[in-house]
């Protein structure tokens, strides 16, 4: 816009014998005048109305931009179709695009990676066996088969497949609720498959159909105090191994935990106790060397193996079995058996399988894509989350039918991977093939190991997962993310799993709604010397333009938040007018309202805009658009409001309406006529 010579083309009007009355856009004959006599732009520029599209394909880049915002398409395009089967088969099998440019150097660090991750998934996955109340050699299984699927599936360099605490927590508290895995070993067993087989065709769904924003829904705040929580579950659950405790709480509360340890002080087993307290002190004076030295990585990853081995060597020796320490006892020997027919797909526990299998998947899918994301952004590369789904949920369908529970891509032993020099997802089948080793031959060895080793073990591993610094953060930054985040962890802590989860995700939707029924309005002023207009209390120095109200809108407008906005506006009005009043100023003329935020707008929306204009009307007040998009201004025409409103008043900027009003209120003022009419008269 340029004002003063748009003034002076407004100033040549002699006489404009429009009748003048405050509120009808028709009586102002100022932004018609966009062009001179010989038809030349005069710099007012008008809002455009975007021409209409047709209905179908309107709807398809609704969907494409929903499903398939990152184009997975275009790589396929103009492609012979000889190449475009290559590049298919590379798509869900990302091995066969890499492997071409795989060497020697590579498979150095892979297997070295391979087999230190080998070193703490033995361990840990006997022990989160355990944990999920099921077999301890299940963990061992969970630690073969998914990890060479996910090698060929899996997008991620870094990302290291197995078993994880808080999931196998999670099947035990769901399933447990249900059937006794003591009283009913051989069903709870296969509600277990059948989890997990539906865990994998969960993700596998949300994958091929492009839903990965689904798990958007559980918050960076949400994990950190579910997790949190969990990890404290699992640690208080570890006191039945690390005291020798024969009967325990099936309960995962705090309360019900502790009422259950100091209710059986008598049945405590020191020789337990100590063995446990020291093996955990090993393992986190070893975390804390490799947290201290980087390069001493593989003390903390073979911190895990080494107590297995040095506690199996100890019970063997003075037969501490035989005085109250628990052992693992005999393990099956041999690579995983088919468990296709253990799927009970007819049991009346069915729906508790479902159910089960879709929110531990959920937690999988988070942890697991979080992770793979935060090492990728180390390495500079790209995971397609949706890619990545459908290999996690490939893995866990074929787990099912191999013996196999819930498998991700565990933080810890990701960041062991990590940190021993991985190059691509070869480490993960090198580590499956030192798992192999183990249960083909070494599975013996495994029978003295102590259960309080693998407590501490767990016990260890679930400390790293209790990130104070982060909730600490949460609360310097956002007060409602940290309360989201003590809902997670006081829920999971006093209630149980599913309880802090329903907690968690209640609150964020929560907020997201909030956020949506609730938009922001601002007061917008000018800032000096400039055209800029911005929040006025976040710039305290900006000035007001007399007789102008400008409001601007952050969200989009819908059924949701359309009565709140309309009493928003009004309210913002009053406010408006009572401080002029107070102080004497000029009185309001015009209300501006700022649409750059405005992304959409439905019908509640326009009917909302309809009755502030007849209000404004009433008061004798002019509505003024500025910075309308495309989709409103659409949907403004269909409606039919822009005639009501008169697109003279509809402006690409706040600084051109602004400029437009200004002109109005100080350029030009109603006189009155012989007939008693009012009409314009130059103020210039």
């Amino acid at each position: 816009l340029q004002p003063k010579f748009f003034l002076s083309k407004l100033c040549r009007i002699k006489s404009l014998s429009i009748p003048y009355k405050m509120g009808n856009a028709d009586n102002y004959g100022y932004p018609s005048m966009m062009n001179n006599n010989n038809g030349e732009n005069t710099g007012i520029h008008r809002v455009e109305i975007p021409p209409p599209q047709p209905f179908f394909k309107s709807l398809k880049n609704t969907v494409k931009e929903t499903l398939f915002p990152d184009d997975p398409l275009k790589q396929f395009k103009n492609q012979k179709p000889l190449r475009k089967f290559i590049l298919g088969v590379q798509y869900f099998f990302p091995i066969f695009e890499w492997g071409s440019r795989y060497n020697f150097g590579f498979f150095k660090a892979d297997l070295i990676a391979g087999i230190t991750i080998a070193s703490l998934a033995i361990p840990q996955g006997i022990s989160y066996a355990k944990l999920g109340n099921l077999p301890p050699i299940l963990g061992l299984y969970s630690s073969f088969i998914p990890p060479l699927v996910y090698a060929l599936m899996g997008s991620s360099r870094d990302l290291a497949v197995g078993t994880v605490a808080v999931g196998s927590l999670l099947m035990a508290s769901m399933l447990g609720a249900e059937v006794n895995p003591a009283e009913n070993p051989t069903l709870y067993l296969h509600l277990a498959f059948t989890a997990t087989f539906f865990t994998g065709l969960f993700e596998v769904a949300l994958g091929f159909f492009r839903l990965g924003f689904i798990v958007d829904f559980l918050s960076h705040a949400t994990i950190v105090g579910f997790m949190g929580g969990a990890a404290t579950v699992v640690i208080l659950q570890q006191l039945k191994g690390i005291l020798g405790l024969e009967h325990f709480t099936h309960a995962t509360d705090v309360v019900s935990v502790l009422r259950s340890v100091f209710s059986q002080t008598h049945a405590w087993r020191w020789e337990s106790a100590v063995l446990g307290f020291c093996f955990l002190f090993y393992l986190m004076l070893a975390k804390f060397l490799s947290q201290k030295r980087p390069k001493l990585f593989w003390v903390s990853a073979m911190a895990p193996l080494t107590s297995v081995i040095l506690g199996t060597i100890l019970v063997y020796i003075t037969h501490a079995e035989k005085h109250g320490v628990a052992v693992i006892g005999e393990l099956k020997k041999g690579i995983n058996p088919p468990s296709i027919m253990d799927l009970s797909f007819g049991s009346k526990y069915m729906t508790t399988a479902i159910k089960t299998g879709i929110v531990t998947g959920v937690i999988a899918l988070a942890e697991g894509i979080a992770v793979g994301r935060s090492f990728a952004m180390f390495k500079n590369y790209h995971i397609d989350g949706n890619k990545e789904m459908i290999a996690f949920g490939m893995m866990n369908i074929v787990g099912s039918c191999t013996s196999c529970y819930l498998t991700t891509g565990p933080f810890s032993r990701s960041a062991v991977n990590f940190n021993a020099g991985c190059k691509t997802a070869v480490s993960n089948i090198v580590m499956a093939l030192a798992v192999m080793v183990t249960l083909l031959l070494l599975t013996p060895l495994f029978h003295f190991t102590p259960l309080v080793v693998l407590s501490s073990i767990i016990i260890a591993a679930m400390l790293g997962l209790i990130d104070y610094n982060a909730a600490i953060h949460l609360w310097h930054v956002d007060k409602f993310d940290f309360l989201v985040c003590m809902s997670a962890y006081i829920g999971v802590v006093f209630g149980n799993i599913e309880i802090g989860l329903v907690m968690a995700i209640g609150l964020s939707l929560l907020r997201v709604l909030l956020s949506v029924a609730r938009p922001r309005t601002l007061v917008l002023g000018n800032i000096p010397n400039s055209m800029i207009y911005r929040n006025v209390e976040q710039y305290p120095n900006t000035n007001n333009v007399p007789g102008v109200l400008i409001l601007d809108i952050g969200a989009p407008i819908f059924f949701t938040n359309s009565s709140y906005l309309r009493e928003r506006i009004s309210r913002w009005i009053d406010d408006e007018e009572d401080k002029l009043k107070s102080s004497g100023e000029t009185t309001l003329q015009y209300v501006i309202l700022d649409m750059g935020a405005v992304g959409n707008i439905d019908t509640s929306g326009i009917s909302m805009f309809e009755e502030v204009k007849k209000n404004l009307d009433r008061r004798d007040l002019k509505l003024v658009l500025a910075n309308p998009g495309a989709e409103v201004m659409k949907k403004l025409n269909k409606s039919k409001f822009i005639e009501t409103l008169g697109q003279e008043w509809m402006f690409l900027t706040v600084g051109e309406a602004v400029e437009a009003c200004n002109f109005m209120l100080h350029s030009c003022k109603p006189i009155s006529s012989e007939d008693g009419s009012q009409k314009w008269s130059n103020n210039v």
